[in-house]
């Protein structure tokens, strides 16, 4: 350009700025809530690990009510069981009262997700199919409909990463987003342990963002990734030093709560050496179970567990959880995609489905817990939906065959709502024809 001529700007495009779908995932967490309500409170019987959660959630309700109850469960923190109590006190110690809090916060995991994936990619096609696919990828159905902790824990692991990701895509509001991320982590944790991992992600993150700047004021710098007008330091605060404060109060009514004895193992032994006895909880060797299964199975998808499978409230019933037959392998080579294509771009909604779905389920691949379970597969399955997601967003504009990759791409999402239609009768406990059904929905072996 000649020294003095302005730049000829006729031909600039303007810069492109997606349309934030709200509006759609509003919708699809709505039509999610209405069917993962329906006949919510059937079976009538407690199933599977209920028996486990609603006495110790039952004990914290009478806690309430009388100031006193006993401390079960110990080998799990406290804060599920809490809410699941909750829903209790609201509408009584029925069905509807245990999975009222499980579908509720289900549902909130659905929605949070969707905004995730949407802060992190302005990608509308892929947080819209990421909705679709979870809601159809049969884990979070199920977990939304029984009163498990693990709901508890993806959904307050879907908020935190809702308001990280919300924090750099909008760093005028990046304060309160990340104070909002750490009490998250702390709840995530307050949960259920699995949280551990994922919980130190967003902090490792930002001080690597942080970190790879070269500045010289590495930890009082304002300036730069990921959100600018916060430092080093207050981040630690954020997402260190606040979902800790967070995951101890979660414990608070564990001070009240006795094994028929007075003072409460809690107050007993202090929170830090309560933690001691928690953990070997965790690791005790318990007798083999005949749904137990590991890691390789789990991707594969080949080994499922059936959470009831009985004649209850007049009629033979299941609930069978696995995945999805087509997104859960379909998912696995979406990851690699995701992988390459994050790493030649250096996109981090891509590269940060793959880093979390590592983390998730690395963690089983080193935990000291002899008997392991399908639904310990559940969170890795919200970062194997999001890689598939990502991915099929890529197909649909692939330039080398846009209609192909748009059908393709369409194609997956109604095959997906296919297979949950067919499963539907043993993922919601509906009416089955005889005790012979199972047959129908146990392609594998390994889910009978």
């Amino acid at each position: 350009m000649a020294e003095g001529r302005s730049p000829d700007l006729t031909n600039s495009a303007p810069p492109v700025h997606p349309r934030d779908p709200l509006a759609w995932c509003l919708a699809i967490t709505g039509l999610y809530a209405l069917l993962a309500g329906w006949r919510l409170a059937i079976p009538s019987i407690p199933f599977f690990d209920e028996v486990h959660y609603v006495p110790a959630a039952r004990e914290l309700l009478t806690l309430w009510e009388e100031g006193q109850g006993a401390y079960l469960n110990r080998e799990h923190p406290l804060l599920g069981k809490v809410l699941i109590a909750l829903g209790m006190a609201l509408l009584g110690d029925n069905p509807l009262g245990w999975r009222i809090m499980p579908l509720a916060f289900g549902t909130l995991a659905l929605f949070a997700s969707m905004r995730a994936l949407w802060h992190a990619s302005a990608d509308r096609f892929a947080t819209l199919a990421f909705g679709v696919l979870l809601a159809t990828g049969f884990h979070l159905f199920v977990q939304s409909r029984i009163a498990m902790l693990d709901v508890f824990l993806a959904a307050f692991l879907a908020v935190a990463a809702w308001q990280f990701a919300g924090a750099i895509r909008e760093p005028e509001k990046g304060r309160r987003r990340l104070a909002l991320a750490g009490i998250a982590l702390g709840c995530a944790m307050g949960a259920k342990w699995n949280a551990i991992p994922l919980a130190m992600l967003p902090g490792l993150a930002f001080f690597a963002a942080r970190l790879s700047a070269g500045r010289r004021r590495l930890f009082l710098s304002r300036r730069g990734a990921p959100v600018p007008g916060v430092t080093l330091v207050e981040a630690f605060v954020w997402l260190g030093i606040v979902p800790l404060v967070a995951y101890a109060l979660t414990f608070l009514p564990g001070y009240w709560l006795s094994e028929y004895l007075r003072p409460s193992p809690l107050a007993q032994q202090g929170l830090i050496g309560f933690h001691g006895e928690i953990l070997s909880l965790q690791q005790q060797v318990l007798t083999p179970h005949n749904y137990q299964s590991n890691w390789p199975q789990w991707l594969l998808n080949t080994r499922g567990i059936w959470y009831l499978y009985e004649v209850v409230d007049g009629a033979q019933r299941g609930v069978l959880l696995i995945g999805n037959p087509f997104t859960m392998l379909l998912g696995l080579p979406a990851l690699a995609w995701c992988l390459v294509i994050g790493a030649w771009r250096s996109d981090w909604a891509r590269l940060g489905v793959v880093i979390g779905y590592a983390a998730a389920l690395g963690l089983w691949l080193i935990a000291p817990k002899p008997v392991q379970f399908y639904y310990h597969y559940f969170v890795p399955s919200f970062f194997l939906l999001g890689a598939l997601a990502l991915a099929l967003s890529d197909l649909r504009n692939a330039g080398w065959g846009q209609r192909l990759g748009w059908w393709l791409a369409w194609g997956t999402l109604a095959a997906s709502a296919g297979l949950f239609a067919l499963f539907y009768k043993v993922l919601a406990a509906a009416p089955l024809d005889s005790a012979a059904s199972f047959a129908k929905w146990t392609w594998l072996v390994g889910w009978r």
